[in-house]
């Protein structure tokens, strides 16, 4: 198999706990204007479609959100190996007390918060405005949340809107609610400028949130459950146990996660078209002036 043959149908850029095990894996060191990717990409066939897989944050997990190389990671996928879709995991926290612990969201949506990422790949010469109106491919987001809703025992939500926060800290509280008043589901540190250099290069981006906590702005009350924090229950006025992120309550949910995400890939995967019906493929028409 050679990765130069510019013939990779999909690419999982590969986020906290979701690591992919590829058939007839080759490990490939791929070249960019931008440097390194996080790792070498392995590619290979999985269901019988052909990948490539990056581990976002290299393994071993050492490369930080805020120092995540994703020029590379995206023209590495898209412009050297020929991907024309990228599927992008992603640990998340929930910002509503609908969505818990183990529960899915099929992005829709992003609010950027980051401060000094590298978010485009023109750099002069031309000006790019690029609409980022609609910026989760549909057609995936459909074939991932229909799988979904095959596994027994997952809550799976189709739209939602991902607050891509800088990192590497976790949010105060006034951050937090102040995220959830602006409409926020989820909040993570890496969709964005994957989500946007994806469109930039015509390709197609799906993130599938997997909730691992409930950030800071919620505490539980023994009689009223799941609330915001603050001195006692808004509801009753009893006693709260605030709720804090930590990556150890982090580790314990990913487990669970991982295996039902391992689930959707292997139902959806199979499913998805060789040729493309969406827009995504068109994203720079008229970006160019």
């Amino acid at each position: 198999m050679k990765y130069s043959e510019k013939d990779v149908e999909i690419g999982i850029i590969g986020g906290t706990g979701s690591d992919l095990e590829l058939e007839d894996a080759e490990e490939v060191k791929v070249y960019t204007p931008y440097g390194m990717s996080s790792d070498l990409i392995s590619v290979g066939f999985y269901k019988g479609r052909k990948l490539a897989f990056i581990p976002r944050h290299g393994r071993g997990h050492v490369v930080a959100p805020h120092n995540l190389n994703n020029r590379a990671n995206i023209w590495a996928l898209a412009k050297e190996l020929g991907v024309k879709r990228i599927i992008s995991p992603s640990a998340v926290g929930s910002l509503v007390k609908e969505y818990d612990k183990g529960d899915f969201v099929i992005i829709d949506q992003y609010i950027d918060r980051t401060k000094k990422r590298f978010d485009t790949f023109f750099k002069g010469g031309q000006v790019c405005h690029m609409s980022q109106a609609e910026p989760f491919c549909p057609e995936m987001n459909e074939i991932f949340y229909n799988a979904g809703k095959e596994i027994p025992g997952l809550k799976i939500t189709l739209g939602g809107t991902y607050v891509c926060i800088e990192g590497p800290r976790f949010s105060t509280i006034a951050e937090s609610r102040m995220f959830r008043i602006w409409g926020g589901d989820v909040i993570g540190m890496t969709c964005y400028p994957e989500v946007v250099l994806a469109a930039e290069a015509e390709v197609c981006y799906s993130t599938i949130a997997m909730i691992t906590d409930l950030d800071v702005w919620a505490a539980e009350c023994e009689r009223c459950g799941i609330v915001e924090v603050g001195a006692k229950c808004s509801s009753c006025g009893g006693p709260l146990k605030k709720y804090s992120v930590s990556i150890e309550e982090i580790l314990e949910t990913m487990e669970r996660n991982a295996k039902n995400l391992t689930k959707i890939l292997d139902i959806a995967i199979p499913k998805i078209p060789k040729e493309r019906s969406c827009k995504c493929k068109d994203s720079m028409q008229g970006a160019i002036i």
